[in-house]
């Protein structure tokens, strides 16, 4: 897990210090809804699926808060990219097998670039803890750590409010504490509404 935020974080930081580098004629064009700097709260909602193997399948209905933190300041860079830090508390409801909870934290990167003065695509990645309410034959420990990867889309409804549609990967295990550990793997849909300031 650690190998792969490690290799996360690096390759945004290579994205990010050759956007900077780029003659300004080769960059898209300064996007008119940027000048709230990315700094943000949201409400986010979704739906993660995965399989277990000897239980139903796994299904929840994510329920998280977003603060995203503007990273170009630290770094001296003044374009219109997107690039923050996000921490993203969250209390999930676990619908199936049974009727149980997710209680955890989400520490991610997240970076995109303007298509237009209104769309950004972007990636993010980043790992986690939380806590299991459901007991699962995968997972021996009800404390485990995330890791996860995705992809989505920025979307500005307004100056300071956007819009946001993306599709994560998420990797659940207890870093080899305990035996069983073979992981909880799932697949996430995520809407969400964020205001800037």
């Amino acid at each position: 897990m650690f190998k792969k935020f490690i290799f996360i974080s690096a390759a945004l930081f290579f994205i990010f210090n050759v956007s900077t580098v780029l003659p300004a004629d080769k960059r898209v064009a300064k996007a008119t809804y940027f000048e709230y700097g990315f700094k943000d709260f949201g409400v986010f909602s979704g739906y993660h699926w995965g399989t277990l193997k000897e239980k139903e399948d796994y299904r929840i209905v994510v329920t998280m808060l977003h603060l995203g933190f503007d990273l170009r300041p630290l770094v001296k860079n003044k374009s219109n990219i997107l690039f923050e830090f996000i921490l993203e508390p969250f209390i999930n409801t676990v619908i199936s097998p049974t009727y149980n909870a997710e209680i955890g934290n989400n520490f991610l990167f997240k970076f995109g670039f303007p298509l237009t003065a209104r769309l950004y695509p972007y990636i993010e990645g980043g790992c986690g803890m939380v806590y299991l309410t459901q007991h699962t034959r995968e997972q021996s420990t009800q404390f485990n750590f995330t890791d996860q990867g995705g992809v989505g889309i920025t979307y500005f409804l307004k100056k300071n409010l956007t819009c946001n549609l993306g599709y994560r990967f998420r990797h659940i295990s207890n870093a080899s504490v305990k035996r069983p550990n073979s992981g909880i793997n799932s697949n996430s849909v995520i809407l969400g509404i964020s205001f800037l300031y």
